[in-house]
């Protein structure tokens, strides 16, 4: 091999490297943490939030313990105060739903809390430092921009 295709060979590998590195970069930006679970029964734990092309979703920690309730659920609360009941924690044959997918309409999330269901009170709650703008909600954000023009 000549120095100048071993050269080249080289440049062409750091360019690919570098590549890789700034979309590593880029999906790690996609993922983001809550605080812990606070509450009189869900004290440990964080939920983070996370997207694959147009879908976000949100999985709880490994230290996350399910509350020992009859029908602990997700649930998020977005910027404007509005409150969405979502998959139970714990389902048939000790199954968990560890990860759920956010629907379409949840445009951002600022929250997410345990709620128990059956007796219909907060279990615990964890927040983002800045609310989590979904795929629909930027969408949304997209479109009324290129309305507004």
């Amino acid at each position: 091999m000549s120095a100048k295709s071993v050269f080249k060979m080289g440049f062409l590998s750091m360019v690919a490297a570098t590549g890789l590195f700034i979309a590593s970069i880029g999906f790690a930006a996609d993922a983001h943490t809550t605080s812990k679970f606070e509450g009189v029964k869900a004290n440990s734990g964080t939920a983070v939030h996370a997207r694959a092309g147009n879908n976000d979703t949100l999985t709880w920690s490994d230290d996350f313990k399910i509350p020992e309730t009859p029908a602990p659920h997700w649930q998020v609360v977005d910027t404007k105060g509005n409150v969405y009941l979502l998959n139970r924690l714990a389902i048939k044959g000790d199954k968990q739903n560890r990860t759920i997918a956010l629907p379409a309409y949840i445009n951002d999330v600022a929250k997410v809390q345990v709620w128990c269901a059956f007796a219909e009170v907060l279990l615990g709650e964890a927040s983002f430092s800045k609310p989590i703008v979904t795929a629909s909600g930027e969408r949304i954000h997209s479109d009324s921009m290129a309305m507004s023009r």
